[in-house]
């Protein structure tokens, strides 16, 4: 299949699926290469014959939707976002749980793919942070609408290349050799819940201290959807908690009640307050 076959098809059907051409443009020959193997798969001479496919079975939406999720991901991306987190973020949160009297830090990380940016965060707090709160854990909810993905993040294998921007004592301390690569030990592994859930339909149980939603919704989604979906997190974000996007993208205009943290970086404090603090 042509680049400009599977460009044309793409802008044809996005639309359908909520979602904007703009962000696939860098990303498309995964999304290409994978439409092409459904073409095989079903037999079909080109991306005309499923256009027609998709008008008599409308079932296979759903699973064009599948094709086109991307799942580029690794540890510690964005070393500025992460850093901010460990020297500012965290130890903010952590100092207002203790005023509280909870016991843990709650963090939802939205479209987790294999998980590096949920075991990222799993690092930072047990490798830098957990002996200066020592009385406070650390519970993750990691979300994806892709269960062959969990199943991998479950697992918590990686190629080296995924670990290149993690600290090589990190690496020694959190890592073990294993047949295809390194996997995150045990211990790095507990405390972090890997969930199906699409965010485009439903969220876990809050309030979370912080919420990552990087690189899906405001990348993808069209500005209808980034709507609906901002309000879902926010609804599970306490009021004084943190959210962190995509450095490249932008949340909707309008938003009322979040502060950006430092201009250079995607990082908002939301000054309203939870719905699920409010029930």
């Amino acid at each position: 299949m042509q680049d400009s076959e599977c460009v044309q098809f793409l802008q044809n059907v996005l639309p359908r699926l909520q979602m904007r051409w703009p962000g696939f443009r860098k990303v498309r020959k995964q999304v290409c290469k994978r439409i092409g193997r459904r073409l095989r798969e079903l037999e079909l001479a080109d991306t005309t014959a499923y256009t027609d496919y998709l008008a008599a079975h409308p079932d296979e939406w759903q699973r064009l939707d599948a094709l086109c999720r991307i799942s580029i991901s690794r540890f510690y991306r964005d070393r500025g976002v992460f850093d901010t987190l460990r020297d500012t973020v965290l130890p903010d949160l952590a100092a207002a749980a203790q005023r509280r009297g909870d016991n843990a830090l709650r963090v939802w990380s939205a479209g987790c793919a294999s998980g590096e940016e949920p075991y990222t965060l799993q690092l930072l707090w047990h490798l830098d942070l957990a002996q200066k709160f020592s009385e406070l854990g650390l519970c993750i909810t990691a979300t994806d609408a892709d269960e062959h993905l969990l199943d991998r993040a479950r697992r918590g294998v990686y190629p080296r290349g995924c670990l290149k921007e993690l600290p090589p004592a990190w690496i020694s301390e959190a890592f073990e050799p294993t047949g295809d690569g390194l996997q995150i030990r045990p211990v790095y592994r507990e405390g972090v819940a890997f969930v199906r859930q699409d965010i485009r339909e439903t969220a876990p149980d809050g309030p979370f201290d912080l919420i990552l939603c990087r690189y899906l919704a405001f990348t993808y989604f069209d500005e209808a959807l980034q709507r609906s979906v901002l309000d879902r997190l926010l609804a599970h974000l306490r009021s004084g908690g943190y959210l962190v996007i995509g450095k490249q993208e932008s949340l909707p205009d309008m938003t009322p009640d979040l502060d950006v943290l430092d201009r250079r970086l995607p990082i908002y404090r939301w000054t309203g307050q939870a719905a699920t603090e409010a029930a």
